[in-house]
């Protein structure tokens, strides 16, 4: 207890410097727990919603878990396998860790032929075959539409049974008509007799598996009936059993997730070994599969993206642990003077870590759920938005995580005690009376070394690049590499040293132009920065990494975000594109596809002669009415809407040759108010082309593919038409090399993508690349087919899309297929890669800024405070204290300021280095536009505003310090 006491008052002595140090060691546990804490999170939210959307999609609840065995004829092994099944399933609900919503079980007879015991209520002649059902519980779940509920025994030896309404057709009964069995010869009869229908009480009830029209050839009894009777007495053959658990899939998380997988190879164990036939049906299942792939990526991502800013904390920790021992150094030297081993002097500074470790424990974590949930708002570089919240939770792995970064902190802050317990009282005195010339990272060459790693992970990378994009390779649509974060970061420290080790040259050089005119302040404060340089070097370090770390991830998300939303929004044309059903006189599928196979068949019969000198009849066109489109223009939130008519695999004819082109027909006056097109993309603006062709109805617009393959050049005529259209001519205006939703890249499925082969053989088949022809709808409406087209919306700022979808179900229109663009960029931002990118680059900006700010302030003031001799005599000699301020503002300049503008000068770099490798996250066959580097000035002003405001106030607070200065204390100071 003494020893701890000893500690808290040694610790109590520097108290700032110590609430430094656990001000660094909070915000390092903090971060790392909340890696566990957000990858957790956000997984889980993906992984509810993807289940959501399973149940949209696939009407079907991704909660179920469904068994069913067919029994063999062994009697004796039913009655064993069966209940232990039921035991097994009984306890689901605990087996998968989520609560248990529903549980049923099943039991079905094989099917049997059914004679009607009285004639005059059935047909005797009609065959019949039904199968005696069983279902646990079925009374509490059911509603009778008419009849009785039948007898939990049997009545005169007949078992009274519920049927749905599709059995009184599919076995052409009647309530109360009696039935016998057609057993084997021998065997004791079985009569059943139908006497009520039922139907769901709750058609969102989660109680049935099944729809009830399922059963349509199915009598059911009571459960416990047939248990008694069929399972364990063996009246009838049992042939199949079911279990049915509907389980709460909202409350479902990633641990529980390791539950479900569990307890699914525990029961797909268990029924391997009782039953030879045996399916399951757990759409859940798939969705599980890809979350631990999920969540290995994103944990490797939050690394990779965390490394910079650990970085930081790692310096931050370093300088404030430092500081302390260079207050402590004398004591450390007459310890060792005096007996002191280095292990003793290493454990008691290991003691002062520990206590703060235990602090930085009790807080860290906590501080690390609301990282979290600013993780979760976060929609861009400093950007946050009105987001659900995150379902955050601290869990063992978070605590992990905490012990991890506690013990790395912990060797950090001991480093420099280790080296301070290497030297005696003799040495430590020689060491304090001279000055270091340069740091360790300048004698070592840190800088080039790490300049060096950095350039040459940007060679592979570009020649990485290269192959991926002239070879056409494919890749995820976002797969980011970890160290496209890691090597700029690399790259921005080693840049900021290597300034670092020029800099004093440049203020000697500054200094010696012009010390015939600089004032005493600024002659003063040049003489203390360029003598004094590596006393301020891990200041300007953190200032130059935080603006260059900023800089370039506000550039890196800036460029992912809008990169994204650019793809999503020139794939879609507009910010809604539909397609609306139309009347038409085509038949429905099953007769058309029977009329087919008729036609086949006449097509290989014998004809006569006279038919044979007659034309062949063209084949069948489906003639179609176009709906009006005045109600698409006036709907609510619409400022512009635009026919487009798209036809892929048509045909275009020059001269002799001919191939498959996409056609696609415009308005042109709609189309250029309506379309969203990149600027920068063709040669002229997109409205230029419109206007081109406008002035005639033929004019078309080709795709430089069609130009390059099929040698066409404007004002040459092609023709184009399509299978059972004939072609009709029309004049190339223009060349394009995008246009609205079309793709021209090789392998991206848009246009035509057909198989050309080279001379040679099919051994050299290439897919062509797509092509495009623009043209007038109206022209191609009039002289080539009516057929339907797509509507094109582009909606008003701010408008909801959800009161456009409302207004065209009103007109009575019918939607066959929809995109919205502003939905999928939605979703896109939610996507928990690119929530990572927004909110660690966030997060850690605003971390390095704050450890910047107490960083800042703990060196000035400590300068301060070893300088107030200096300072003291400087009033002695007749400095004002304007004066004296303007001196240490010079310093600030020639410190923060430098560091500022290299700061700047290094992150721009960066920036432009290595943010164009995110190209590789990106497909190259459906990133169309082209990959774009953005800079936003805005996010400069936020970042300059931040760091202004810290560099004013610390200023504000030294300049108060300065002022508290008293003359005769500094000169009593000097005396003693």
């Amino acid at each position: 207890m003494a020893l701890f006491l000893m500690i808290l008052r040694k610790m109590m002595n520097n108290k700032w410097l110590e609430t430094s140090l656990l001000l660094g060691l909070v915000l390092s546990v903090a971060l790392a727990s909340s890696m566990p804490v957000y990858t957790n999170a956000i997984l889980q939210r993906l992984l509810i919603q993807e289940l959501r959307q399973l149940q949209l999609e696939g009407s079907q609840y991704p909660g179920i878990y469904w068994l069913s065995a067919q029994l063999g004829e062994d009697a004796e092994k039913k009655k064993i396998s069966l209940p232990e099944t039921d035991a097994l399933m009984q306890e689901a609900g605990e087996r998968f860790g989520l609560p248990l919503q529903a549980y049923v079980r099943e039991r079905s007879t094989q099917r049997y032929g059914l004679l009607p015991a009285q004639s005059n209520k059935a047909d005797p002649n009609k065959q019949r075959s039904a199968d005696l059902t069983a279902l646990d519980g079925m009374e509490e779940h059911i509603r009778l539409v008419d009849g009785r509920m039948p007898a939990k025994e049997p009545v005169d030896g007949v078992y009274e049974a519920l049927i749905v309404n599709e059995a009184l057709t599919e076995l052409s009964m009647v309530l109360d008509g009696v039935f016998a069995l057609r057993l084997q010869p021998g065997s004791e009869p079985v009569y059943v007799k139908p006497v009520g229908i039922f139907d769901r009480s709750d058609y969102g009830d989660l109680y049935w598996y099944n729809i009830p029209s399922s059963y349509k050839n199915s009598f059911l009894i009571d459960f416990d009936l047939f248990e008694r009777d069929f399972t364990a007495g063996g009246k009838l053959n049992v042939q199949a059993g079911y279990w049915y658990a509907a389980l709460d899939y909202s409350r479902m998380t990633l641990a529980s997730a390791s539950d479900f997988e569990r307890a699914d190879r525990t029961i797909q164990e268990h029924m391997d070994a009782r039953y030879e036939t045996h399916n399951k049906n757990a759409p859940a299942m798939q969705t599980l599969a890809a979350y631990y792939a999920k969540e290995k990526s994103l944990r490797t991502m939050l690394w990779s993206l965390n490394v910079p800013v650990m970085l930081m904390l790692a310096f931050y920790l370093y300088m404030v642990a430092a500081l302390i021992t260079d207050r402590q150094k004398t004591e450390i030297a007459v310890l060792r003077s005096r007996g002191a081993s280095r292990l003793q002097i290493i454990l008691s500074y290991a003691a002062e870590g520990l206590v703060l470790g235990v602090c930085a424990l009790l807080l860290g974590p906590y501080a690390g759920v609301a990282l979290t949930k600013m993780l979760g708002a976060s929609s861009g570089f400093l950007e946050f938005v009105q987001r659900a919240k995150l379902e955050v939770n601290l869990n063992a792995d978070a605590y992990v995580y905490a012990l991890a970064a506690i013990g790395a902190s912990l060797v950090m802050t001991l480093i420099p005690v280790f080296l301070a317990t290497r030297l005696s009282i003799t040495q430590h005195k020689q060491q304090s009376a001279r000055k270091d010339t340069s740091s360790f990272w300048h004698r070592f060459g840190l800088d080039v070394i790490l300049i060096g790693l950095a350039l040459y992970g940007l060679y592979n990378y570009r020649t990485r690049m290269q192959d991926l994009l002239s070879l056409g390779l494919s890749s995820d649509d976002l797969r980011l590499d970890p160290l496209l974060f890691l090597i700029p970061a690399l790259f921005i420290l080693g840049t900021g040293l290597l300034v670092l080790r020029i800099y004093p040259w440049l203020i000697m050089l500054v200094y010696r132009a012009g010390r015939r005119w600089w004032p005493p302040s600024l002659y003063a404060a040049m003489l203390q920065v360029s003598r004094s340089i590596v006393q301020y070097q891990i200041i300007m370090v953190f200032l130059i990494v935080t603006i260059a770390t900023g800089l370039y991830g506000a550039s890196a998300t800036r460029t992912i975000n809008a990169n994204t939303a650019d793809k999503i929004r020139y794939a879609a044309g507009a910010d809604i594109t539909m397609k609306i059903r139309w009347e038409n006189d085509a038949p429905p599928v099953i007769l058309y596809s029977e009329l087919q196979e008729e036609q086949e068949q006449e097509a290989v019969k014998p004809q006569a002669a006279a038919e044979e000198d007659a034309p062949p009849e063209p084949p069948r066109r489906t003639q179609y009415t176009e709906p009006s489109f005045l109600p698409f223009t006036q709907l609510p939130g619409v400022e512009s809407a635009a026919k487009v008519f798209v036809r892929p695999g048509a045909d275009l004819i020059k001269g002799k040759t001919s191939g498959s082109v996409q056609l696609m027909g415009i308005d042109t006056k709609a189309f250029g108010e309506t379309a969203w097109m990149r600027s920068g993309l063709l040669d002229h603006h997109i409205r230029d082309y419109l206007n081109l062709i406008a002035s005639r109805t033929s004019a078309v617009l080709i795709s430089r593919t069609v130009a390059e393959e099929y040698g066409v050049k404007a004002g040459e005529t092609v023709s184009i038409g399509w299978k059972g259209v004939e072609a009709i001519p029309f004049t190339v205006y223009g060349i394009i090399d995008y246009w609205p939703s079309w793709n021209p890249n090789p392998g991206s499925g848009s246009g035509s993508g057909t198989v050309e082969e080279k001379a040679g053989g099919p051994d050299g088949a290439k897919t062509s690349r797509p092509k495009l022809i623009v043209g007038h709808l109206s022209y191609i409406q009039n002289n080539l087919a009516l057929e339907p087209y797509e509507v094109w919306l582009k909606l008003k700022p701010g408008a909801p899309s959800q009161a456009v979808y409302a207004a065209v179900k009103e007109q009575g229109f019918q939607i066959e297929e929809l995109r919205d663009a502003k939905q999928e960029q939605i979703k896109a931002v939610k996507e928990p890669f690119q929530l990572a990118i927004n909110g660690v680059m966030t997060l850690g900006f605003l971390i390095s800024v704050c450890i910047c700010f107490f960083g800042f302030l703990l060196y000035w003031v400590l300068s301060l405070h070893a300088r107030t001799l200096q300072y003291g005599i400087f009033r002695a000699m007749g400095i004002s204290l304007p004066q004296l301020i303007g001196m240490l503002a010079a310093e600030q300049v020639l410190i923060s300021g430098a560091a500022i503008a290299i700061g700047m000068g290094t992150g721009s770099l960066t920036s432009r280095l290595f943010v164009p490798l995110f190209e590789m996250s990106f497909d190259p066959k459906t990133q169309v536009p082209p990959f774009q580097v953005l800079f936003d000035p805005r996010d400069e002003t936020r970042l300059y505003i931040i760091v202004g405001f810290m560099m004013l106030f610390g200023l504000s607070i030294l300049a108060y310090i300065v002022s508290r200065i008293r003359i005769h204390q500094a000169v009593k100071l000097g005396e003693d």
